[in-house]
């Protein structure tokens, strides 16, 4: 019984990490899901019990088996299994797990139309991106910087950017962030790595 209670106590912190990482607002997950603002905000604080009425819409609108929000444990299957999630038009593949932290993730970012014009981004952390394929165009504040394969950056999110491909191929990229600002330590020389 004590095994039940820790799982469930587990459940609100899961919740809120999981929301928090993807930055979404408690009313944007409302309107996803159906569920008042109120009961997602007791749900995450431990007030409020989950149950399958609430962990299926919320584990629907996350793109995440009901396990990962539950906290099963592991199958002993020794395949990574990533699931993608899509945000902002571009697919998002998770590398890491744990929570908090540095987070890894492959980003595939798809050609834009030739009139787009990129909206600014501002969040908390601390970016780090390594080009795997294509080029990529980023826009930080007014000015524009293209890297190609093998072409390393990193810069404080707090400056408006924006990620594009350079051209009318996809881009693919390898991301480290930091959500609260930790920098990745990098060696290497600075010819092959620009920060900003």
């Amino acid at each position: 019984m004590d095994e039940l209670r820790d799982v469930l106590d587990a459940v609100g912190p899961k919740l809120r990490t999981l929301r928090k990482q993807r930055d979404i607002t408690l009313a944007d997950l409302s309107r996803a899901t159906g569920i008042s603002q109120s009961t997602l905000s007791r749900l995450e604080s431990g007030s409020r019990r989950p149950n399958l009425e609430l962990l299926l819409p919320l584990a629907r609108a996350y793109g995440v088996p009901l396990d990962e929000l539950v906290g099963a444990p592991a199958t002993g299957d020794p395949r990574v299994h990533l699931r993608p999630v899509k945000r902002f038009g571009m697919t998002f593949v998770p590398l890491s797990k744990r929570p908090g932290g540095i987070q890894a993730f492959k980003l595939v970012i798809p050609p834009r139309p030739k009139s787009y014009t990129p909206e600014l981004q501002t969040h908390e952390g601390y970016e780090w991106l390594y080009v795997l394929d294509g080029r990529l165009r980023l826009m930080l504040s007014d000015h524009y910087h293209v890297f190609k394969a093998g072409e390393v950056a990193e810069f404080d999110t707090h400056t408006p950017h924006s990620l594009m491909p350079d051209d009318d191929r996809p881009v693919e990229l390898l991301i480290l962030f930091g959500p609260q600002g930790e920098r990745v330590h990098l060696g290497g020389s600075a010819e092959s790595r620009r920060e900003y």
